[in-house]
């Protein structure tokens, strides 16, 4: 079995930038088909999470990849768990999502997520977004959709899911962190964010989340057709 299983098991990868809409989409798509969903940003978030209540320091990768690896967490549906205690809302929070992405850039911290990432290869099939779900961690998906979208288009799509939790958000604030976001996850080192060479590019800015997910269930059954 190579690379996590692509060759037994079907695997859609939806890659893009923060606010792209992926999380939402892969869900959708996962629930259309019957499929398992694999939200790795969730896994960087909980690290971020965790290191910062255990006070560790961001720049030490050898801590950072040790809270990785020891993770004690579960996802149900519509719930994610950290030691028992429902973190959903909180790993949400925007200086989380920064973290996670100065994170995100750590070699030793990609590498301890890395397995538990494939464990949720199963049949009868996965959905996993992330930045490079196509391109490192199942290469031999089957069809991979590198989802974009305006930047100015997700950090509204942003404003309005925090505004709708109650959360205040400043439109300008929301896009200046997109952009410094956008800037470290294209540029890091390891892993940047780049579609795959074999990756179908879908722009999100103009169509609502169903409408994302039916195009890519479209290409899905267009590609299985063609088999």
């Amino acid at each position: 079995m190579k690379d996590g299983g692509c060759a037994a098991v079907p695997v859609i990868t939806i890659d893009g930038p923060t606010a792209s809409g992926k999380g939402t989409v892969a869900h959708g798509v996962a629930e259309a088909l019957g499929w398992h969903v694999l939200d790795s940003g969730a896994l960087y978030r909980l690290t971020a999470l965790a290191a910062r209540e255990q006070g560790v320091p961001a720049d030490d990768a050898a801590r950072l990849a040790a809270v990785a690896g020891g993770l004690d967490v579960r996802f149900e549906p519509g719930c994610i768990y950290l030691c028992g205690r429902e973190v959903g809302e909180l790993i949400r929070q925007e200086e989380v999502g920064n973290l996670a992405s100065r994170l995100a850039a750590l070699s030793e911290v990609r590498a301890a997520l890395l397995a538990r990432q494939r464990a949720f290869l199963r049949p009868p099939g996965l959905v996993a977004d992330g930045r490079d779900m196509g391109t490192v961690v199942f290469p031999e998906a089957g069809l991979k959709i590198f989802l974009v979208a305006d930047v100015g288009a997700r950090a509204e799509r942003r404003r309005k899911q925090l505004m709708e939790k109650g959360i205040p958000a400043n439109l300008e604030d929301l896009l200046r962190d997109m952009r410094e976001r956008d800037a470290r996850d294209a540029n890091r080192k390891v892993a940047p964010l780049a579609p795959a060479a074999d990756a179908r590019q879908l722009d999100s800015s103009s169509l609502t989340a169903g409408q994302t997910v039916q195009a890519i269930l479209n290409i899905w059954r267009q590609a299985q057709a063609g088999r």
